[in-house]
């Protein structure tokens, strides 16, 4: 169900090629459409017309004969693009066959379909997604990818983290012209904190559990993202590039 399909059965009803009896009943089988069930899954087809996304498929835990019964139908049944987070190469290559237009980004672990031409990136209103190393690259990538599907202009500035500060400001005026920045960071996570005193826009904070062993998989940078000094910082859980990815993309749409 999408806002396409409702102005072309108000238009259809308008013109009179479609009838008052026919438009009504349409209209009382959106709720008994909305959601599809399958027994181990429940598809919400009403996301695309109240989020501007279709349902996101998470796929850990789920067989690949699940997973490519819930993207076949949202991809039949939809017209936005398509993300399934978390993939596996065997559950793509299962699905595959069935849908030649999904695509597998291993570092992202993102399976999805770039198909919704009505999109138009406004490349004045770019998100920047920066990683303080190389090992947070593929949380950042779940972040690039997802604001990018969602119909935004992404930048990356990787490798910049606070151990080596000058290499940040190497990418001050990228970081100044972004108008949503999401910050990955592991280890002692303190790169949100020096990107939120240098930019007056809001940052996104990812903490990664790339680390020793104080760093407990994720939560030391967490702790530290939450206690930013900075003003204008938010945090997403350990590892969520997904999350804030859409946070992102939710924020860049606000006028």
């Amino acid at each position: 169900m999408t806002e396409k399909f409702l102005i072309e059965l108000l238009r259809g009803y308008k013109s009179g090629a479609v009838t008052e009896e026919a438009t009504l009943a349409k209209l009382k089988n959106l709720s008994l459409d909305a959601v599809e069930n399958f027994g181990f899954a429940s598809i919400d087809h009403a996301r695309e017309l109240r989020q501007g996304f279709p349902e996101v498929v998470y796929a850990p835990g789920k067989t690949k004969e699940q997973l490519k019964i819930i993207f076949k139908n949202l991809y039949e049944r939809s017209n936005g693009n398509l993300i399934a987070s978390r993939a596996s190469r065997e559950q793509f290559d299962f699905l595959h066959e069935e849908i030649p237009l999904a695509v597998f980004d291993e570092t992202a672990r993102m399976i999805y379909v770039d198909r919704d031409k009505t999109l138009e990136r406004d490349v004045s209103r770019k998100i920047l997604v920066v990683t303080a190393g190389t090992s947070d690259i593929p949380v950042a990538e779940e972040a690039r990818l997802t604001a990018y599907l969602w119909g935004n202009a992404v930048d990356t500035c990787y490798d910049c983290g606070v151990a080596g500060i000058h290499r940040l400001f190497a990418h001050i005026d990228e970081i100044t012209s972004a108008n949503v920045l999401i910050v990955v960071a592991g280890m002692e996570g303190a790169l949100a904190s020096v990107v939120g005193g240098l930019t007056a826009r809001p940052v996104i904070a990812v903490p990664t559990s790339v680390g020793y062993g104080a760093s407990f998989n994720g939560l030391a940078a967490l702790l530290a993202m939450l206690n930013s000094c900075a003003a204008g910082v938010s945090v997403v859980n350990i590892d969520n590039g997904f999350g804030a990815g859409v946070l992102a993309a939710k924020i860049n749409r606000v006028r």
